[in-house]
């Protein structure tokens, strides 16, 4: 058994690594100095300077990925990927005590396929030697305000695994490096440290916590990021650096700044090592007051810099060998190469206690009006295309394996699903999501995303061909939100697939144009579906324009098996009942079994909301205001709102409409109030028959200008509840987190704006709750919100700005496109769901999974063939409710990668909140699993090889990490908030 164990184990990290990775046993007989081994020596009796020379090289932002890398358009920002490692290699071979690190590996990957064999061993070697490391080591470095914890994992291990094939553990990065993104999610470092990092280090956060920290010498901490695993699990230590991720002022010697270069030959009239050597003592004896060893580090580097290694390198040189020099004076400081790795292993030597943080680093300002919340949701549209495109990615990977190799053949060859993974991890970047970049680059992002839907299209096909055995052409219908569907619209009869990506059964409402007046569904097992004919309202009409010319719209429930598909067969009545008809009042309420919502008759507006199960009533209004942007002209402050930054110019926003104009359409199957608030928003208030959720499905844009002003577009909850100032929102789509109106958990706030610094990420829900009741709010997308006053939660929905926020972006964020050259229209989706606090959580976690992970429908025309499969399930039986199948995605020929997740927090819930064990043989119906292995996170180490440095925090507690056990090799447990990530063997039963 032992011996077919220790097979099993060679077998897996073969699969896992590729052939470059040594296999097990071996690793000590190579000669490799990487990593910690690699570290220049310091002097204990001095301060000891650690230069780190690197480049931040957006993966978009003034220009698109591939601009950037080739180095065109440098009319815009001249900058050129390539080059900077074509320069940066040949600098390191020329002086082994160089260093440089390298962050971005969608950028290397490129770089690394272009070069010859002679070279890729050359940099090897580096490698190897410690000389070139990478750090962070993601497809990109990622937004952490407005991503999704399931796509950040995805680019993480997408970036990891192509380092770990390529240089083997010398490829493994040790400290994460998120040097850029604007504010911190806790998330991210619970992510981070179940990925195995020893450090995290950033450059930004708010300029209050700064001066706070430097006073405490608390710039470096622990970071405590769940309060659901057990300590160390996720505790990450946590640095933050001292210029940003900038050189100190003056020592910046790229070709792309203007600080001097050390002129030592004693000769010349100009000769400044003196000076140099001066200034930065006093730069270096500065920055140590405020940290809290005898280390201290300097980024020597910037924005796409060291494209003329030798201009950085030949100085550094200098500086080093100058500041050490004046040792023999009786100088204390040694300057040295080094890298963020070794210089975490220096305050790891240092045994000291730190200082614990348990909440996040939202909202970011950079200066008393300067808050950086407006990116929460900068672009709406796009942010929301990336989260359908997240779960069209998850059924694209699940159909892959579920369909078997017979999926992958196609015209793009064997990789249908590696463009789609590809775009969605650029996507991730900290300026795509987060909407910071130009125009012409966020349409490149859509574009990169479109075409990676258009290859999974076919791999989709493929699969479901062959598990219902139909080779019927299937449909693709990407704009039934606003009601377009060509198939639907002139179809007398088709059928609808509906692929259920959750390993769960999904209920879900299915809206289809049409043209007819009356139809009749089946559902796989041809039992009559009850459906309803609406008539498309006035504002689908608006927004669609010309795309699409159905008159009607057809609504029925679906019931979607786990990880799996059912069919529904769609024909046209002749003779049937007329659709429904709208009646232009307000009714007074509309009600399901399970919710009941009034309306004020007068105003059109809800009034109040009731779940009728556990009998509670709260006050309800809603209605939508826009705060008027700052165009930087006040006596305040000049800065002005853009992609960014947040600046209303005003704290009370402008209120749309006192009343709605309203339609309203009751049948058994939907009951909706239609709203026109203005001739640019507009909302349908929507209950389906069987829904424990009310739908919210607001129209807005394009923003009127006319009067100069920038608008930023709001919906306001307006409740009886009793919050105290307090509201809750999600860390990355996962853990929720307190917030408190005007409060800063880690320092005492100098609250300079009210309402922008107020705003914190929504990325999935947000609640508002008292001992009696709790108001979630489900997001279709990332914005941003805030509580602002007792009861209330607001939610901005859309922003179009006239000016420029002075953060490098270069153009004020004023969308439009070629359907809507008068500026851009959005639509979204909230869902209101109340209940009881201690079990509010049972219901809004699985809806915001459903949300995020939504079915993937497909249409075929005509009648099927009497063969066809209509039902299939991948699972042999759901998932228990507190586990989610996070990842399904094939791995390699005969291995597949499996993350299962604890999907409830500790004492979350009273039900959920357990641990759950999971059958990995009894998990799949259609695959066989011969063998499993753990891995981290991340999947680049095996988890039973994963050690990391212990950290001690300034508490009396002394916490360790519990050891479970499972029953056995097949049998998993899943803890509150835990992820666990296996590598498969499988066949195909």
């Amino acid at each position: 058994m032992a011996a077919r164990s220790q097979q099993l184990a060679a077998a897996l990290l073969s699969l896992l690594c590729g052939v470059s990775c040594f296999p097990l046993g071996q690793e000590t007989k190579q000669t490799l100095t990487c990593g910690y081994e690699s570290c220049h020596a310091t002097k204990p009796n001095m301060l000891n300077v650690h230069l780190v020379p690197h480049t931040h090289d957006d993966v978009g932002w003034l220009k698109t990925v591939d601009q950037y890398y080739y180095g065109d358009r440098n009319d815009i920002q001249h900058a050129g990927v390539q080059y900077i490692l074509d320069s940066v290699v040949d600098q390191l071979l020329k002086n082994p005590d160089r260093r440089f690190i390298y962050v971005e590996t969608a950028f290397f990957y490129r770089w690394w396929k272009q070069q010859s064999s002679s070279m890729q061993q050359t940099v090897k070697q580096l490698v190897n030697e410690g000389r070139l490391e990478f750090v962070n080591g993601g497809w990109c470095m990622s937004d952490e305000a407005t991503t999704h914890y399931s796509a950040v994992i995805d680019q993480m291990t997408m970036g990891l695994r192509f380092l770990n094939e390529t240089f083997g553990p010398c490829g493994r990065p040790r400290v994460a490096w998120h040097i850029d993104p604007f504010g911190h999610a806790r998330e991210h470092a619970s992510m981070f440290a179940q990925m195995g990092y020893d450090g995290f280090f950033f450059g930004r956060l708010d300029y209050q916590d700064r001066a706070r920290r430097m006073v405490k010498r608390e710039q470096e901490l622990l970071w405590r990021a769940s309060n659901s695993l057990t300590p160390p699990m996720a505790d990450l230590f946590t640095g933050i650096l001292p210029n940003g991720y900038n050189p100190p002022e003056g020592f910046c010697w790229d070709q792309s700044c203007d600080d001097p270069p050390i002129r030592d030959d004693p000769d010349l009239e100009d000769y400044n090592v003196d000076d140099v050597v001066k200034r930065f003592l006093t730069i270096a004896n500065s920055q140590a007051m405020v940290y809290k060893t005898n280390h201290i580090i300097m980024t020597m580097g910037s924005d796409f810099q060291y494209e003329n290694a030798n201009l950085w390198y030949k100085n550094l040189d200098k500086l080093i060998r100058y500041v050490n020099g004046q040792q023999a004076n009786g100088s204390k400081v040694n300057v040295l190469y080094s890298t963020p790795s070794c210089y975490l292993q220096e305050l790891h030597r240092a045994n000291l206690t730190w200082a614990l943080k348990t909440d996040d680093f939202f909202p970011y300002a950079d200066d008393a009006h300067d808050f950086w919340t407006g990116y929460f949701t900068s672009r709406p549209a796009l942010k929301r295309y990336e989260r359908i495109s997240n779960s069209n990615l998850q059924t694209c990977n699940q159909l892959e394996i579920l369909g078997g190799p017979v999926s992958r053949k196609g015209p793009f060859g064997d990789g249908e699903s590696q463009t789609m993974k590809k775009a969605m991890a650029v996507a991730q970047h900290h300026d795509a999501v987060s909407g910071t970049e130009k125009q012409h680059v966020a349409n490149d992002y859509a574009r990169r995303l479109a075409n990676g839907w258009q290859h999974c299209q076919v791999l989709v096909s493929n699969s479901l061909t062959a598990l219902s055995g139909s080779s019927a052409k299937r449909i693709y219908c990407d704009n039934l939100n606003i009601s377009v569907c060509p198939l639907t619209e002139s179809s007398k009869k088709f059928s609808v697939n509906v692929y259920n990506p959750l390993a769960r059964p999904v209920a879900w409402p299915v809206r289809l144009p049409v043209n007819g007046t009356s139809y009749v569904v089946s559902d796989a097992e041809g039992k009559s579906v009850d459906c309803q004919v609406v008539p498309v309202s006035t504002s689908t009409r608006d927004v669609r324009r010309n795309r699409g010319f159905a008159v009607n719209e057809l609504l029925f429930q679906v019931q979607a098996p786990p990880l799996g598909f059912t069919t529904y067969s769609v024909s046209l009545l002749q003779d049937g009942p007329p659709p429904a008809s709208t009646q232009h009042r307000t009714p007074t309420a509309i009600q399901n079994k399970f919710i009941r919502v009034t309306f004020d008759p007068d105003t059109g507006l809800l009034s109040s909301l009731s779940n009728l199960e556990t009998k509670q009533t709260i006050k309800l209004t809603q209605n939508f205001y826009w705060y008027n942007a700052s165009d930087g002209n006040n006596k305040e402050s000049n800065q002005p709102s853009g992609a960014y930054i947040f600046r209303p110019n005003s704290s009370t926003p402008f209120i749309i409409s006192k009343t709605a104009k309203t339609e309203s359409i009751q049948t058994p199957v939907v009951q909706e109030v239609r709203q026109w608030f203005a001739p640019w928003v507009s909302q349908v208030v929507r209950l389906y028959g069987d829904s424990r959720a009310l739908e919210l499905e607001w129209t807005v844009g394009p923003l009127p200008i006319d009067d100069d002003l920038g608008k930023e577009v709001i919906t306001r909850l307006d409740t009886s509840i009793k919050t105290s100032e307090y509201f809750y929102t999600d860390s990355n789509g996962r853990e929720m987190l307190q917030r408190k109106k005007d409060f800063r958990p880690t320092w005492n706030l100098s609250q300079s704006e009210p309402i922008a610094g107020n705003y914190y990420p929504i990325n999935s829900r947000a609640f508002i709750k008292d001992d009696v009741d709790q108001l979630t709010v489900v997001t279709d997308r990332s914005q941003g919100g805030g509580s602002l006053q007792n009861g209330s939660l607001e939610i901005m929905l859309h922003r179009r700005l006239l000016y420029d926020d002075v953060r490098g972006v270069g153009e004020p964020l004023n969308e439009s496109s070629g359907v809507f050259p008068e500026g851009l229209v959005v639509r979204g989706c909230l869902r209101l769901s109340l209940d009881r606090p201690p079990s509010a959580a049972d219901a809004h976690r699985p809806l915001a999974q459903q949300v995020v992970l939504q079915p993937l429908l497909t249409f075929t025309d005509g009648d099927l063939h009497p063969n066809t499969q209509l039902e299939f399930s991948g699972l042999q039986a759901a998932l228990p409710p507190a586990v989610h199948l996070l990842t399904l995605t094939q791995w390699d020929k005969d291995s597949v990668l499996l993350r299962l997740e604890h999907q409830f927090q500790s004492q979350e819930s009273k039900v959920n909140s357990h641990p759950v064990t999971v059958n990995l043989q009894k998990l799949f119906s259609t695959l066989e699993v011969l063998g499993v292995s753990e891995l981290n996170l991340s999947a680049n180490q095996w988890k039973d090889d994963m050690t990391r440095f212990h950290w001690t925090p300034q508490t009396d507690e002394k916490p360790l990490l519990k050891t479970f056990r499972d029953s056995s090799v097949w049998e998993v447990t899943l803890r509150p908030m835990e992820i666990r990530t296996f590598l498969l063997r499988v066949s195909f039963r």
